[in-house]
Parts: structure tokens; C-alpha cells; sequence
């Protein structure tokens, strides 16, 4: 049988006394880090997105792209007229 000695008894409840108020603090750590990676992540995607949008911004601000997507978007110029051609891709697979 396996005798503890008084003094190896301590050290082994010393380091599980370290062991147990390291614990919650490490668990804490872990798992802000892991957050902070994701936050990261976050912000390289909404970077990525914004220069994406001031790209679009830019090209805006050209007069033949703002045409073209006000167009797309139905609009016209004054005193134009709108027209709505339909089938022009079954027109187009006819001839």
C-alpha cells in the first residue's frame, strides 16, 4: 500500500488549489478569444463589403453608369416614353 506523506499530500492539494482557481479564469480566455476571432472575421468581411460599395459609389458617380441602372430600374428621362418589350429571348431562340 501506497503511504502519502504529509508533505507530498500538501503539494498535491497545493497544485489542485492552483489547478481549480486557474480554471474559470482560462475557460474565460478561451472563450473570448474565440470570440475576438470571429469579431475579426466580422470586420475583414464588412471591410471587404464596404470597399465593394464605395467601388460602386465611384462608379455612380459617372454619368453612364447612372443612367444604365436607373434604367434597370424603369426609370425615364422626361418627355421619353416607356416602352416594355416581352419574349425577346424566345424572339431571339426563333430567329
Amino acid at each position: 500500500m501506497i503511504r502519502l506523506r504529509p508533505t507530498r499530500l500538501l503539494a498535491i492539494g497545493g497544485i489542485a488549489l492552483v489547478a481549480f482557481l486557474y480554471w474559470k479564469p482560462t475557460q474565460t480566455y478561451l472563450h473570448t478569444n474565440h470570440e475576438l476571432q470571429a469579431r475579426q472575421a466580422e470586420v475583414r468581411t464588412l471591410r471587404a463589403e464596404k470597399a465593394q460599395l464605395q467601388k460602386r459609389i465611384a462608379q455612380a458617380a459617372t454619368g453612364g453608369q447612372l443612367v444604365r441602372e436607373a434604367r434597370r430600374l424603369g426609370l425615364v428621362k422626361p418627355h421619353e416614353k416607356l416602352f416594355i418589350v416581352r419574349g425577346i429571348t424566345t424572339w431571339r431562340k426563333h430567329h
